[in-house]
């Protein structure tokens, strides 16, 4: 957990607070006292109150129900290469009620643009 959590904080900076919930990688005292060195609380959700943490919880729930539940991995890279190919279907294909149904980033592919909204290539002068 502690490397990588440093891996985010190398791209994306030290946070002031680290909101989680209960599970037992985020009360280690082992974490707990990185955090506090690096100058990061931490902030924990009350337990039985996933709604606290709604965004997490919600695609926590979404990954285990459509890829996890339905997966038996026999190693770390097939599991790597099956969560990825379901974030990948789930970011550019999969529709997200709170985006009007819409996928959180369209696949930029010419197959999938309307046949009229195909660009012209451009004339050289």
């Amino acid at each position: 957990m502690i490397e990588a959590l440093a891996d985010v904080m190398l791209f994306r900076g030290i946070p002031e607070h680290i909101r989680s919930d209960n599970g037992p990688e985020f009360v280690a005292v082992e974490l707990r006292n990185w955090l506090a060195k690096l100058g990061t609380g931490t902030l924990y959700i009350e337990p039985g109150s996933p709604w606290e943490n709604g965004y997490c919880e919600s695609f926590n729930g979404k990954l285990r129900d459509e890829c996890l539940n339905g997966e038996i991995f026999y190693s770390l890279k097939e599991a790597q290469v099956v969560i990825e190919k379901w974030r990948v279907m789930s970011n550019t294909t999969r529709p997200h009620s709170a985006l009007g149904y819409r996928p959180p980033a369209p696949a930029a592919c010419s197959s999938l643009a309307p046949p009229n909204s195909i660009s012209q290539p451009m004339a050289v002068m």
